[in-house]
């Protein structure tokens, strides 16, 4: 957005639950002396009335309306009001992401007195934001005695985190819901995910202490049957193999082409929270168990593009890396994503069909990498003894384009 379409200067002052009173003297001027306030009707009516003060809520949905609504005070100051920290799942992030001025002024955030309450350091625990967020982004964060602090939603999402981690193997967890931290009306509630039966206030952090034997790794190649399928999976040695030369870092995109089951794609994912895959998917059944699978294993926002390779490729981000797993010899596949990968990005190709040995083989001798022919063997009955039954061997072919 252009910086004449937004305020002169946006100064988000953080609130607590404990309301105006709670402001320091410094951030008590800044809010009366304003001629311009936003903020959610609830920060609002906090503030004692302020004659000849204009005051905006927070237009809904959002996302659609705080563009016109930047454009509409475009070069007047504004003050706004958020809840705590405004840079923790706070509206400052999406006005910095709009290109406006923004100048933060925060309050002790929920996160700060949640781990006050509950005697965690940092350094201890990991938070995770629900909010307009899926519950299902908890499940990446889970393992035997973690410690969690989700940032809520509304009164629903304690419910729906108990029901998250009953379902998954992790019922056995003790869950705090501390309600409106920092208020004079502040509550604290305890139990444990299988039994969670407790109402809840609007405004409340959820803190787990993470028991169970859910699946908890974050190592390239889970077991096959973490991922619902007709099939058509790359299979967990095979999936190893492809993502150590796929090496996914933080922020990193993957194109993830005929992506079957889209188990690449997640394991891309739960690498880092801030990786994205694209998954395409020519058929619609498939496309449907690849979001599936995301969301029952922690990545929800993982995008799947119905569709074929080339054409389905055509204005997706300029991937970081790219695994085709399935239509290399489609016509341009391998030819498009040879030109679209960023330069240093890493692409592996997998084939199982002499065509498909045929084409990798020629594209090792154009352009380099690493041809490789993986083999698996497992031991399996063979009558009353033991004896190795081999999968299909892989031909596997990687290459990392040059930096400019």
């Amino acid at each position: 957005m252009s910086s004449t379409g937004v305020p002169s200067e946006v100064v988000v002052v953080g609130i607590g639950a404990d309301g105006f009173s709670g402001l320091s003297p410094a951030s008590r001027d800044l809010v009366l002396e304003a001629s311009v306030l936003w903020g959610g009707s609830r920060h609002l009516s906090l503030v004692p009335a302020v004659p000849d003060q204009v005051r905006v809520p927070w237009p809904s949905p959002l996302s659609a309306f705080l563009p016109g609504l930047l454009a509409e005070y475009a070069g007047r100051p504004v003050v706004a009001l958020a809840s705590g920290d405004p840079l923790v799942s706070g509206i400052a992030t999406t006005l910095l992401d709009l290109g406006a001025p923004v100048r933060v002024v925060p309050a002790v955030s929920s996160v700060a007195l949640a781990r006050a309450r509950m005697g965690w350091s940092a350094e201890s625990c990991v938070v995770v934001s629900l909010v307009g967020r899926p519950v299902s982004l908890v499940a990446r964060e889970v393992a035997q005695g973690r410690r969690v602090l989700v940032l809520s939603s509304d009164a629903s999402t304690p419910a729906a985190v108990a029901a998250l981690l009953t379902s998954s193997g992790w019922g056995a967890s003790s869950m705090t819901v501390l309600g409106d931290l920092g208020s004079a009306s502040e509550s604290s509630v305890s139990g444990v995910a299988s039994s969670w039966s407790r109402d809840s206030p609007a405004l409340n952090v959820i803190a787990l202490e993470v028991s169970g034997n859910g699946l908890a790794s974050w190592a390239p190649g889970l077991p096959d049957d973490a991922f619902e399928n007709d099939g058509q999976l790359t299979k967990r040695d095979l999936r190893a193999s492809a993502l150590a030369r796929l090496m996914p870092a933080p922020g990193q995109v993957l194109w993830d082409v005929g992506a079957g089951a889209g188990s690449v794609g997640i394991e891309w994912m739960r690498a880092h929270p801030s990786c994205l895959t694209f998954a395409i998917e020519s058929d619609p059944v498939r496309a449907d168990r690849i979001m599936r699978n995301a969301q029952a294993l922690g990545v929800p926002d993982l995008q799947v593009v119905v569709g074929r390779a080339p054409d389905a490729l055509e204005g997706l981000p300029a991937p970081d890396a790219i695994f085709i797993g399935g239509g290399a010899t489609r016509e341009g596949v391998l030819e498009t994503c040879l030109s679209s990968i960023k330069p240093g990005g890493c692409l592996v190709v997998h084939g199982v069909t002499l065509e498909t040995e045929t084409l990798l083989a020629q594209a090792y001798a154009d352009h380099g990498g690493e041809l490789t022919r993986i083999g698996v063997e497992t031991a399996a009955p063979v009558g009353t003894f033991t004896g190795w039954t081999p999968g299909r061997t892989v031909t596997q072919w990687a290459w990392s384009k040059a930096e400019d």
